[in-house]
């Protein structure tokens, strides 16, 4: 898998889990204490969440980071 496929990916899954728990962009970002412009640039795959990101992203939707990464 390149890095661009990587990337969208883990925008997409972390899409599908947001609207599984019926959160809107905004929630989430509150809950994570993220700018709601740079979530949802990580959503749509334009860039990638670091380590600590994940963590939070992860942390607040209550799931495992494997829900997330696509390995």
């Amino acid at each position: 898998m390149n890095q661009d496929k990587l990337v969208r990916t883990i925008g997409k899954n972390l899409r599908k889990v947001r609207l599984s728990k019926g959160l809107t962009q905004l929630e989430l970002a509150e809950k994570t204490g993220l700018n709601v412009s740079h979530y949802a640039r990580i959503e749509r795959g334009e860039t990638t969440p670091n380590i600590f990101t994940l963590g939070l992203l992860v942390k607040a939707l209550k799931v495992q980071a494997s829900d997330i990464l696509p390995f």
